[in-house]
């Protein structure tokens, strides 16, 4: 059942709305705050903390993996843990073009990180911009699209539990969607 009034799961995103949602971003700070969370399917809580130095090198260059430290990460059984999550290449071109601060947060707010509140409502107005407001689609929809492609992609479970950071996988699969056409495609197979 997709969010409603905020309740229920986030919906998965498809890639036409994520176009539109993409286009319905003015601001870049914004646009890549939410190219990091389709990339990489981190929380925005630790995504809106992110260091410039978790994320590009001392020459300005993108690494090769974005570091989300264990103290900004959501708490799983009372331990943080830190999680390394390589550049996919859309992102890498994307992080080239951007102009990140010289230092401190990547993306600063008036008083340190950019709050969590204003970055749900930045998503909210985007949203709504792109005419996408009705569909269920929350901050968590990029947490879910990204486990449910890799999911529909083939890759194995613990490959993504890697890359998610989850120790529970019965949490992990809670974030796979079912498809009733893939699981006639799996039958299928035998």
């Amino acid at each position: 059942m997709p969010k409603n009034n905020r309740n229920g799961k986030a919906e998965i995103f498809s890639d036409g709305d994520l176009v539109k949602l993409r286009k319905a971003l003015t601001n870049p700070k914004h646009r890549l705050l939410f190219d990091i969370a389709r990339w990489t399917g981190e929380r925005l809580g630790a995504i809106r903390q992110l260091a410039v130095d978790d994320v590009y090198d001392c020459h300005g260059n993108p690494r090769q993996f974005i570091c989300f430290r264990a103290q900004t990460r959501k708490a799983s059984r009372g331990h943080r843990i830190t999680r390394e999550c390589p550049v996919h290449p859309n992102l890498r071109e994307i992080l080239l073009a951007y102009k990140p601060p010289i230092s401190g947060p990547l993306f600063p707010g008036p008083l340190g990180p950019m709050s969590f509140q204003g970055c749900d409502q930045v998503l909210r107005r985007a949203l709504e911009r792109a005419s996408l407001d009705h569909k269920g689609y929350s901050s968590h929809s990029f947490r879910r699209t990204l486990i449910t492609r890799l999911s529909e992609k083939g890759v194995d479970i613990k490959t993504i539990q890697v890359i998610t950071g989850h120790r529970d996988l019965k949490v992990l699969l809670g974030y796979v969607e079912a498809d009733p056409k893939r699981a006639q495609r799996a039958i299928a197979l035998l």
